[in-house]
C-alpha cells in the first residue's frame, strides 16, 4: 500500500475466428521533471491544504466511486453533477486544495447559451457550478488557454478566457470587464495547468487516495516472460540493461536469443537507431514463432552493413524450428523508409539479410496523425453537419489510418498463427508505430491480453517499459501546445482496440468504458502511470512511491469495467482475425462525440453494462444454488 501524502505531495491460442519546491528539470527538459519540485500558489492556504490532504474537512473529499466515475466518463460532465458542496465549494480529491473562486462568471455553452455561475480553480481541476449545471475539467486535459477580448471590449460575453482541451472540448468563460477579475484567475490557471513548464510537479505527486488494490504490482517483467515460457532452449532473460546504460529507452529486463554474449549485443545495439536492438515481445506457446521489436538499422545512403546485426536476425529465425524465413514488418510507407536513409537510417535489404522478407505497412508518421485527429475533432465538436457526416469524416482520413494499423496487425497475427513464421517489427525509432503493431497483434493472438489484467500488463510492457514517449506525445502539464512531438499515437491504438471489440463483443472481458477511463487518465495527470517517457525516468523519479497507479483505482472497481457479454468459450484459446475493410470500421462516437449534447445517447453504455453485469451475477448465483440443490437430491433420493 502506498504511503500517505500531505498536501505538498511529499510522501509521510489454437482456434481462429475470422469475420473478414522548485528544482531544475533534468537535462531533457521536454520529458522530465524533478520529483522534489513543488507547484503551490501563494493564494492557497496551507491550513486548507492540510485539511484536504488528510480528510479532516467534512464533506470535502470525493468518495472514490463518485470522483472516478466523474472523471473517467466525461460524457456525463455536461449533465448535472454533484461536483460542489454548496457554500463549501467544490468537492476535492485527496491532496487537492482550492486555489481561487470567481463568482458571477458566464459559461458560454455552445448548445444552451450563456449560463451564470461560479468558476473554481483547484490544484487539480477547473470547476464550473451554477444552479442548473455543474461540471469539472482536470487541468491535465487543458491544451492551451487564451484571453478573449480586452478591458475596452463591448458586447455580451466579449471579455473572458477560452480553454482548448486535449479531449476535443473548447470552453469559453466570460467576465464582467468592469471588475477586471480575469487577470489573477488566468495567471493561476496557467500556473497549475502547466506546472512542468514552470519546473514544478503534476498533481499526481500530491494525490494520495488509497485503494484496495496496488496497481504498481500488476506488471512484473520476469513473471510475464515466464508466462510465455521464457527462458527456454532458444530464449534467455537478461538484465544487461539494468542500469539503462546500453539503451536508455528500453526496460531493464529483456528476452534475447540464448547464444548471444554481451559484446555481441553491444555491437548490435550500435547498429540500431537509439540502440534499440531486436528483443522479444511475444512467443507462440506451440510453434515458438516470435514477435520481436526494434528500431531501424543505421544503413544510411552508403548502405552500411553489420555482420553482427545480420547474424542476430538469423538467431531470431533459428529460434523457430518450423520456419525458414523471418518476416520484417516495417511500419512505414516505402517512400518514408527510403527518405530515412538520407538521415542515416533505412531498412533491411533482402539482398544482404539472408532469409528475410521485408514488408512495408504504409502507416504514416506522427505529424500526419496529429493533423488527422485535429480534423476529426473539428467534425465532432461543437457542431455536426448530419448531411455531410460521412464525407466529412472520410476527409479526416482518421479511419483510413486506423485501417492501416489494424491491417498490419492482422498480417502479423496471420504470419504467426497460420504460417508459423516469426515476425520482426520496427518503424523509425521503434516507440510509436512499432508499439501499435506489437500490442494490437498480441491482443489478436493471445486471449490473456483481452482480460482486464492482461490489457493492463500489455500497456505496461509494450508501451510504458519499451519507451513510448508519453510526455512528448501528450505534453503532460506543458504549455508548448504547438510542439511538433505531440501526436495521438496511443489514442489511435486504443481506437484500434475498440474496432476489434465491435467485431468481437464476446471476446473481451472489458467494455469500452474501460478504454475511455484509460484515455481520460492519460490526460488527467491524477495518476503516475503515464508520466515521463521511459522506464528509466520513472525509476529515477520513484513513481511507485510518490504517485498512485491508475490500475489501483481500476482494479478496486472492476465491476465498473467488466463486459457482461464476455464468453470464456469465445474469449479464451481463440485467435481473432477481424476485418480491416472500411465498411466494418466506424467513428467511435462514445468517445469523440461524447461532449456534443446533440447526439449523445440518453444513458452511457457503461451504465447499462453495469446493470447487466449485476443481473448476470444474480442469475449465476441462482444457478449455482439450484445446481447444488439438484446434486444434493441426486445423492440423497427420497425414501418412499
Amino acid at each position: 500500500m502506498r504511503r500517505g501524502h500531505n498536501s505538498s505531495g511529499r510522501s509521510n491460442t489454437s482456434t481462429t475466428i475470422n469475420t473478414g519546491s522548485n528544482e531544475s528539470l533534468s537535462s531533457d527538459s521536454k520529458s522530465s521533471f524533478s520529483k522534489d519540485s513543488q507547484g503551490k500558489s501563494s493564494t492557497s492556504s496551507s491550513s486548507n491544504d492540510l485539511t484536504f490532504a488528510h480528510g479532516a474537512g467534512p464533506q470535502n473529499l470525493y468518495s472514490s466511486t463518485q470522483a472516478h466515475s466523474n472523471i473517467a466518463y466525461n460524457a456525463v460532465l455536461d449533465r448535472d453533477q454533484h461536483t460542489t458542496n454548496g457554500a463549501e465549494g467544490p468537492s476535492l480529491e485527496a491532496g487537492e486544495s482550492l486555489i481561487r473562486d470567481c463568482p458571477e462568471v458566464t459559461y458560454v455553452c455552445p448548445f444552451t447559451g450563456s449560463i451564470k455561475g461560479t468558476l473554481y480553480l483547484t490544484n487539480y481541476k477547473l470547476v464550473f457550478s451554477s444552479k442548473d449545471r455543474s461540471f469539472d475539467v482536470p487541468l491535465g486535459v487543458v491544451n492551451r488557454v487564451e484571453k478573449v477580448g480586452g478591458v475596452s471590449s463591448r458586447g455580451e460575453n466579449a471579455y473572458g478566457i477560452e480553454i482548448f482541451c486535449k479531449d476535443a472540448r473548447n470552453l469559453k468563460f466570460a467576465y464582467n470587464p468592469e471588475n477586471h477579475s480575469r487577470r489573477e484567475f488566468y495567471e493561476d490557471l496557467i500556473q497549475y495547468a502547466f506546472p512542468i513548464s514552470r519546473k514544478a510537479l503534476p498533481f499526481a505527486f500530491s494525490f494520495c487516495e488509497r485503494f484496495q488494490e496496488e496497481g504498481w504490482n500488476v506488471y512484473e517483467p520476469i513473471a510475464e516472460l515466464r508466462r510465455m515460457g521464457v527462458p527456454n532452449e532458444s530464449w534467455k532473460i537478461t538484465k544487461i540493461n539494468d542500469k539503462y546504460e546500453l539503451c536508455d529507452s528500453y526496460p531493464a529486463v529483456w528476452a534475447i536469443p540464448v547464444a548471444t554474449e554481451e559484446e555481441f549485443i553491444r555491437s548490435v545495439c550500435g547498429f540500431r537507431s537509439r540502440n534499440r536492438l531486436p528483443v522479444l515481445s511475444w512467443l507462440h506457446p506451440y510453434s515458438q514463432a516470435s514477435i520481436t521489436r526494434c528500431s531501424q538499422p543505421m544503413v544510411g545512403v552508403a548502405s552500411k552493413r553489420s555482420r553482427d546485426d545480420e547474424k542476430y536476425l538469423q538467431m531470431i529465425l533459428d529460434a523457430n524450428a518450423q520456419a525458414h524465413k523471418l518476416y520484417v514488418m516495417d511500419a512505414r510507407p516505402n517512400a518514408n523508409a527510403v527518405a530515412n536513409k538520407a538521415k542515416g537510417g533505412g531498412y533491411e535489404s533482402e539482398d544482404i539479410y539472408q532469409n528475410i522478407e521485408l514488408v512495408f505497412l504504409d502507416i504514416h508518421n506522427i505529424h500526419v496523425m496529429r493533423d488527422s485527429l485535429r480534423k476529426l475533432k473539428d467534425e465532432c465538436y461543437p457542431t455536426i453537419d448530419d448531411s455531410k457526416w460521412l464525407s466529412a469524416t472520410e476527409g479526416t482520413r482518421w479511419l483510413e489510418h486506423i485501417r492501416c494499423i489494424l491491417s498490419g496487425a492482422i498480417r502479423i497475427a496471420d504470419k504467426i498463427e497460420n504460417n508459423k513464421t516469426s515476425v520482426l517489427i520496427h518503424c523509425s525509432d521503434g516507440w510509436d508505430r512499432t508499439a501499435q503493431l506489437t500490442s494490437l497483434s498480441m491482443i489478436l493472438l493471445d486471449p490473456y491480453y483481452r482480460t482486464l489484467k492482461g490489457f493492463e500488463v500489455l500497456i505496461e510492457k509494450e508501451w510504458l517499459s519499451f519507451g513510448h514517449k508519453f510526455q512528448h506525445r501528450i505534453g503532460h502539464c506543458d504549455d508548448r501546445h504547438s510542439d511538433a512531438d505531440r501526436s495521438p499515437v496511443f489514442l489511435q491504438w486504443i481506437d484500434s482496440v475498440y474496432q476489434v471489440i465491435v467485431q468481437f463483443p464476446y471476446a473481451f472481458e472489458f467494455h469500452e468504458y474501460f478504454l475511455i477511463t484509460i484515455l481520460d487518465h492519460l490526460y488527467s495527470c491524477l495518476y503516475g502511470t503515464f508520466l515521463y517517457n521511459t522506464e528509466r525516468e520513472r525509476v529515477a523519479n520513484d513513481l511507485k512511491k510518490n504517485t498512485v497507479s491508475l490500475w489501483s483505482m481500476i482494479n478496486s472497481k472492476k465491476d465498473m469495467y467488466l463486459n457482461p457479454f464476455y464468453s470464456h468459450e469465445v474469449g479464451a484459446n481463440k485467435v481473432l482475425l477481424p476485418s480491416a475493410a472500411m465498411r466494418h470500421l466506424k467513428v467511435w462516437k462514445a468517445y469523440y462525440c461524447r461532449f456534443n449534447q446533440r447526439i449523445r445517447a440518453p444513458e452511457p453504455d457503461y451504465i447499462r453494462y453495469q446493470k447487466l453485469q449485476s443481473y448476470k451475477a444474480q442469475l449465476e448465483k441462482k444457478f449455482g444454488e439450484q445446481k447444488i440443490e439438484v446434486e444434493s437430491r441426486n445423492h440423497h433420493p427420497l425414501q418412499i
